[in-house]
């Protein structure tokens, strides 16, 4: 099992050669510079990791980011999975342009928790050093860092650092722990082979947990992989949970079929997405952003080019103020993975600047016609409380949604949205398992849209007994999955507004009710073939003679069709049902022996005219089997 401690990511953050990396070196021991170009230049390039016991309760995870502006990028893919960020400032140089990038980033992503470290101490007095504090803290004020500790440090005497781990102890009390019943969720951020093992990805565990031998799948690609080995900070593990920094041996694919930016996953639940709605905060300091702005798009581990739709835009020459925020459309050039809730960071397209960061609302949204109405589902995302999205998502679904469908916007899971939808009124469960869910309000539309189809099937057609259920399913509910037209007829049969007849539906006040002629002609039809037994006329010539007309005579042979009392054998030929039943009665006895066509006409006291469509009629309906020029009786 996974260690019982507290698990935290503390990422590192600021200006270029202002001790982000000596700094992590002093507390863990550890260089995370790891490319050679890194220690020649003295200056970290890429993401660097290393880890620190803070006693038997904490492990604090180091990600180590790149301060130059060059980097920035890199950085990104680090900042994202952290708890805590540990913004550092050298004495000797102060708030410097990476330390703003890098503290706007932080806030934007909204990481909640943070302290700073004032490093270099060593290297000015005790005047200069007050002054660098005071400029900090005024740098800081209102924001998540505001009254965070501030601790003076140096790497090189190790002055201050047993003070910063007890600021770290302070501020990681205060982190609420991830998910680890949620769905699997770990951006990668590094792909490497190790000798002996293969391929090995790593990456902090957003949601969920891992464990050896679990099967995972890589989106966006959707490649099969298998968990063969697991490291938490460097020791292997049975199983890693959320929040912990974890290198994951995976068997069954090759390093050159991953790369940073991909995600692993539970298998079957997410899917990646090209385009997702959110909202956005652009950054005072930045230009107007315009609508369809192309955009570097920069969530979790991933960075890709998008644009950046403005949602409530009145024409193409509309843009977003600096300082003000937005709902979104982002459309992208290569797909990534999210969940509402995400947070992430939009860079200028040219030059490379931070502008503006936002909120993944609705991870797979539609293209968006000015007649849909799309503000309540993302201001219910937007506001968080699951109820509310669930109502405000089905809402604005027709015929309602898959509870796989709700995973894979949320990250939350189908048993949840299950006790959700069973407790809110607005709601109804359509099916269990797996779950579908439709708002109450559409359901009953799609009720009274059943209803009145049937009032005016009725009313076009007063003789016909109903309607058949393929042909509602088909004509108001096509785009529906076939269990919703079941269940809206079997609700409004339980309620008794309908009746059900085999195939055929009908309102429950329906009733044929016939004119003086037609009931004749009714009464005329079962008269004659009653007399007929099997030597009827043939249909065309009989509803010559009936005192209506041919289509009003034709609806009346179709009820007595479909209420049994007529047997259709061929488009000519009708008998009563009573005469049919008669010669299965004289058939049954028979049972096994061959008859030819003879001993049948004998039998049935026919002519080859009755017959032949009689054996046939037996013969589809397994009365018969045809065996040459004869029949066995079955």
């Amino acid at each position: 099992m996974a260690s019982a401690k507290q698990n935290v990511i503390v990422g590192t953050s600021g200006h270029i050669d202002h001790g982000k990396t000596s700094l992590v070196r002093a507390l863990t021991g550890t260089d995370t510079d790891r490319w050679e170009e890194e220690k020649r230049r003295g200056i970290t390039i890429d993401l660097g990791f290393a880890s620190l016991d803070l006693g038997e309760d904490l492990r604090v995870g180091f990600v180590d980011v790149p301060g130059h502006e060059r980097f920035v990028k890199n950085m990104l893919a680090g900042v994202g999975g952290i708890d805590i960020v540990l913004l550092v400032v050298a004495a000797d140089e102060s708030v410097m342009p990476q330390t703003r990038e890098h503290f706007e980033i932080c806030r934007l992503l909204g990481i909640p928790h943070g302290l700073v470290a004032l490093t270099k101490a060593d290297a000015v007095d005790e005047e200069i050093l007050e002054l660098v504090r005071l400029e900090v803290e005024e740098f800081v004020a209102g924001s998540f860092l505001d009254g965070a500790p501030l601790v003076p440090v140096s790497s090189v005497t190790g002055a201050g650092t047993e003070d910063l781990c007890q600021a770290l102890r302070q501020v990681a009390a205060n982190v609420e722990q991830r998910g680890h019943g949620e769905p699997l969720r770990l951006p990668v951020d590094r792909v490497f082979t190790m000798k002996g093992f293969g391929t090995v990805v790593t990456g902090t565990l957003a949601s969920g947990q891992l464990r050896i031998e679990d099967a995972v799948e890589i989106l966006p690609g959707r490649q099969q992989a298998r968990v063969r080995n697991l490291e938490v900070h460097g020791e292997s593990v049975e199983a890693a949970l959320a929040g912990q920094r974890t290198a994951i041996n995976l068997g069954g694919i090759a390093k050159a079929d991953l790369a940073r930016g991909m995600c692993l996953a539970e298998p079957r639940l997410f899917a990646p997405t090209e385009r997702f709605d959110a909202h956005i905060e652009l950054l005072p300091s930045a230009k107007p952003l315009k609508h369809a702005a192309p955009v570097h798009v920069h969530l979790g581990t991933a960075e890709t080019v998008g644009k950046a739709y403005l949602l409530e835009a009145s024409g193409r020459q509309s843009s977003l103020k600096p300082g003000a925020s937005a709902l979104v459309q982002l459309r992208l050039d290569h797909a990534l993975v999210a969940v509402s809730g995400d947070r992430f960071i939009l860079r200028q397209f040219s030059p490379l600047t931070t502008i503006a960061g936002g909120t993944v609302l609705h991870p797979h949204a539609g293209r968006h016609r000015k007649r849909d109405d799309w503000r309540p589902a993302l201001e219910a995302l937007r506001e968080g409380d699951p109820a509310t999205i669930l109502e405000a998502l089905c809402t604005g679904q027709a015929f309602g949604m898959a509870g796989a469908d709700l995973t894979a916007i949320t990250g939350r899971r189908e048993p949840a949205w299950r006790s959700i939808a069973q407790s809110c009124k607005s709601i109804r469960v359509l099916r269990d398992k797996p779950l579908w869910v439709c708002a109450e309000s559409r359901a009953k539309a799609a009720e009274d849209r059943l209803l009145k189809a049937l009032a005016q099937f009725h009313k076009a057609n007063p003789l016909e007994s109903g309607v058949p259920v393929e042909a509602l399913r088909s004509s108001e509910f096509s785009d529906a999955p076939e269990f919703f037209a079941d269940h809206i007829l079997q609700r409004l049969r339980a309620e008794r507004k309908v009746e059900l007849d085999g195939e055929l539906v009908k309102s429950a006040d329906h009733e044929i009710r016939l004119g003086s002629d037609e009931r004749e002609a009714k009464e005329t039809l079962i008269a004659v073939f009653a007399q007929a037994g099997l030597q009827v006329p043939l249909l065309k010539d009989l509803l010559r003679t009936l005192p209506i007309d041919s289509g009003r005579a034709r609806r009346i042979l179709a009820t007595l069709l479909r209420e049994g009392i007529l047997v259709r054998i061929n488009a000519d030929l009708v008998f009563h049902s009573e005469a049919v039943d008669a010669l299965l009665a004289q058939l049954a006895p028979m049972r096994g022996q061959l008859v030819d066509v003879g001993e049948f006409k004998a039998l049935a006291k026919v002519s080859r005219k009755y017959a032949i469509p009689l054996l046939e009629h037996f013969d589809r309906q397994k009365v018969t089997l045809r065996d040459g020029n004869k029949r066995r009786v079955l």
